[in-house]
């Protein structure tokens, strides 16, 4: 079992040193320690990661994360590079649990990203800096705490991804076997994970979610209805009518007005 720790995430962190960090090239072994600091590592590499006793392997597209004063040994395979952030943390909030090391898998490209960006905008340690290192930090969070099934367990990350792709795309088309080539597994792969961590259809969160949305665009703004059509990816205004019908309780002018009953479909 993988070994999870305590972080807390409710306020920004107290970015010291993001940057790259290559390895391996006079030495195949490192031990050492950061006293006071985190250590945030996306890997681009396949090595051997002990700390606390327990080996850990990882490999391209793993990511870690350590608490300050946890000693560790790295046991490299040639020259190996990965990014990397050193921070601390307040202990404002609850923590999460996030594994030590976990595979970021279709979420590897948006984190190399926001590091990538964090490092660039450094030094300085501008608000900017803290804020990129933040997000990629929640996003590791939820890798694999996004869903889970009745025993705790996490969920499977293709689930994950799918929903991620979903409500960074609500208002573009979205189809089954889009969303699969998204999150790396087959079309059906996708239906079973999804129908078993959810216990709905993909179709069916995809209308729940775009419902959800435009009943807080119609309520919470301004927003002309069919710019709040678009916005949710149903831009035929009479098929946008029928669905705020079924899922809402009545039509956008209504919903809109406040004359539909809150319960009435799809929750607020």
């Amino acid at each position: 079992m993988i070994e999870r720790v305590p972080l807390h995430l409710q306020e920004p962190p107290e970015l010291v040193n993001p940057g790259m960090g290559i390895h391996g090239v006079r030495t195949s072994r490192d031990v050492f320690r950061l006293p006071d600091l985190w250590q945030f590592h996306l890997y681009g590499y396949s090595a051997d990661l002990t700390l606390n006793g327990r080996t850990y392997p990882v490999r391209p597209g793993s990511v870690s994360l350590v608490p300050p004063g946890v000693q560790v040994e790295f046991a490299y395979r040639g020259r190996s590079e990965h990014l990397f952030a050193h921070f601390r943390t307040s202990t404002a909030g609850d923590p999460v649990l996030v594994p030590v090391v976990q595979e970021a898998g279709v979420a590897a490209t948006a984190l190399s990203d926001l590091m990538s960006s964090a490092i660039e905008a450094s030094p300085g340690g501008s608000p900017r800096v803290a804020a990129e290192i933040w997000t990629a930090l929640w996003r590791v969070s939820q890798l694999s705490a996004a869903i889970t099934d009745g025993s705790g367990a996490a969920g499977h990350p293709a689930v994950s991804a799918a929903i991620a792709y979903i409500e960074a795309n609500l208002a573009r088309p979205l189809t089954v076997p889009a969303l699969a080539r998204a999150a790396g597994v087959s079309h059906n792969h996708l239906t079973r994970l999804f129908g078993s961590e959810t216990g709905t259809t993909v179709v069916a969160y995809i209308r729940e979610r775009r419902m959800a949305r435009a009943r807080h665009l119609l309520v919470s703004s301004t927003l002309s209805i069919p710019a709040v059509a678009a916005s949710v990816g149903i831009p035929d205004l009479q098929a946008f009518n029928k669905a705020c019908h079924r899922e809402l309780g009545g039509s956008p002018r209504a919903v809109r007005a406040g004359n539909v009953v809150v319960g009435a479909g799809t929750p607020a």
